[in-house]
């Protein structure tokens, strides 16, 4: 599809049929394709756009990436629940008698653990404590809610991620950011005005431990979770396939938790750590598929027959495929996007309003904004930080000051908020998917959690904008 720099209002219709139409029908796979349907139309390519929208949007190396990710995953946690080792760890953790508070800390603290991938992090959290969730009648929404909100925002603040050598890449060659040197002292430097993750991860603890009381939509689920023992809603479809959730331990295999669960993880986050120190990218799908190989060897010789690990392979492959189908449109909906140029109608409507004491809250809140309705954070990266650091240098007579690290962290935290409450976003549907919860009921309690955090945000930029730049 040819890219068209600027369609106007029209190159926002698809996501916003994208996103009303998944809290209208709870279908996010129709609304999805309905926004594609429609958009491909209103952009000229006719009744032969849809197929050729798919064929260009998923035949790139993120979308592989991203899909070969989710397989492994899901083959992994298959793995995991065949050899017992999830079972197992559920005993333990049951053993231990925590309570409802002590379990969604747990999951807390296991989500800033694994910060090294915003896509392995949720998948691991949900996968990992969902049983013991259950058991503690914790809702599928909370828990999807605390995987995904210790995942991107964790990742957007750590200087040893790939979202740290990405944010800081951009920023290269702007201003007085000349070495890889210059840029990682301004995404330090902005470490502390990056407001939206900062306050999400506290915010996340603060509900996990009870001091702040749930409200909204989530009440209602914890409520219902609670007095009714219902992890999910009525009606609700979990966006993980049967064959993982209704995986049995195969019979009289003695129960390994070190060999078949903390083994193989201490491996990926070993593998994804080393590699990012020696080759500056974490190879994370490769630390999967190694682990996989080493578990597939290990389980024949724990006495599982050859069949019996591919079979259990195959019911990994099928229960990742709801979030794949998921994914693919979502990346659709996002090429579309880019091709109508949604993002660059998005920052002409707001550049007027750019002054140096508004420029921050001004940049998050267009950074949310887009990230939100692409589903994409570092798509947002890409386009915002270009626009936000010329003009926080021009304002500040081409010296990194205050103004460009807060500009810089408001183009982060914004592209996170965005993308942190987009239905359309891989880690809002990693998160369902780790966690087995409804895709839009996740959406959906996560949202006034999500709106208050950079309600907060928004008010700090603008008293950093006016007292402190």
């Amino acid at each position: 599809m040819q890219e068209i720099v600027n369609m106007g209002f029209i190159s926002i219709i698809p996501a916003i049929i994208a996103i009303v139409l998944s809290f209208v029908t709870r279908n996010t796979i129709v609304s999805l394709m309905s926004a594609c349907i429609v958009g491909t139309l209103l952009a000229g390519q006719g009744i032969m756009g849809f197929p050729t929208l798919l064929k260009t949007s998923l035949g790139t190396t993120s979308f592989a990436w991203i899909m070969l990710l989710n397989t492994f995953i899901g083959i992994l946690v298959a793995y995991f629940q065949k050899t017992g080792a999830i079972q197992g760890f559920t005993k333990y953790m049951k053993n231990k008698k925590l309570s409802r508070a002590r379990v969604q800390l747990a999951s807390w603290v296991m989500g800033m653990f694994v910060y090294f991938s915003d896509s392995f992090s949720p998948l691991f959290v949900g996968a990992t404590m969902r049983s013991v969730s259950d058991e503690a009648k914790v809702s599928r929404e909370k828990l999807s809610y605390i995987a995904d909100s210790t995942s991107a925002p964790v990742s957007v603040l750590m200087p040893i991620t790939g979202w740290a050598a990405f944010l800081s890449g951009l920023a290269i060659g702007v201003g007085s950011i000349v070495t890889q040197e210059d840029a990682m002292s301004l995404f330090i430097k902005a470490i502390p005005m990056n407001f939206y993750p900062i306050i999400s991860i506290i915010f996340v603890g603060l509900i996990g431990s009870g001091i702040i009381k749930d409200f909204g939509p989530m009440k209602k689920a914890e409520d219902r979770a609670m007095n009714e023992g219902k992890v999910l809603r009525d009606g609700a479809v979990p966006l993980i396939g049967k064959e993982l959730t209704d995986m049995e331990a195969y019979p009289g295999l003695k129960q390994r938790i070190f060999l078949n669960f903390i083994l193989p993880v201490i491996m990926i986050i070993v593998i994804a750590l080393a590699t990012f120190f020696t080759l500056k990218s974490a190879k994370t799908m490769e630390a999967f598929l190694f682990v996989i190989i080493f578990m597939s060897i290990s389980m024949v010789f724990q006495g599982i027959p050859f069949k019996e690990v591919m079979n259990t392979a195959t019911d990994g492959v099928k229960g990742a495929i709801p979030a794949i189908m998921l994914l693919a449109l979502a990346y659709s909906v996002n090429q579309l996007s880019k091709d109508m140029g949604t993002a660059n109608y998005i920052v002409d409507i707001a550049k007027g309003f750019l002054t140096p004491q508004l420029l921050p809250a001004v940049i998050f809140l267009i950074s949310a904004v887009m990230a939100f309705s692409t589903g994409s954070s570092w798509g947002t990266f890409a386009i915002c930080m270009p626009i936000a650091l010329p003009l926080a240098f021009s304002f500040s007579g081409g010296m990194v000051t205050t103004l460009v690290a807060a500009a810089f962290a408001a183009v982060a935290g914004g592209g996170v908020f965005g993308d942190h409450c987009s239905p359309l976003s891989d880690t809002t549907v990693l998160a369902s998917t780790g966690a087995a919860a409804d895709h839009i009921d996740h959406v959906r309690t996560q949202l006034p959690y999500s709106l208050i955090c950079a309600g907060i945000a928004l008010a700090g930029y603008l008293i950093l904008g006016f007292v402190g730049i």
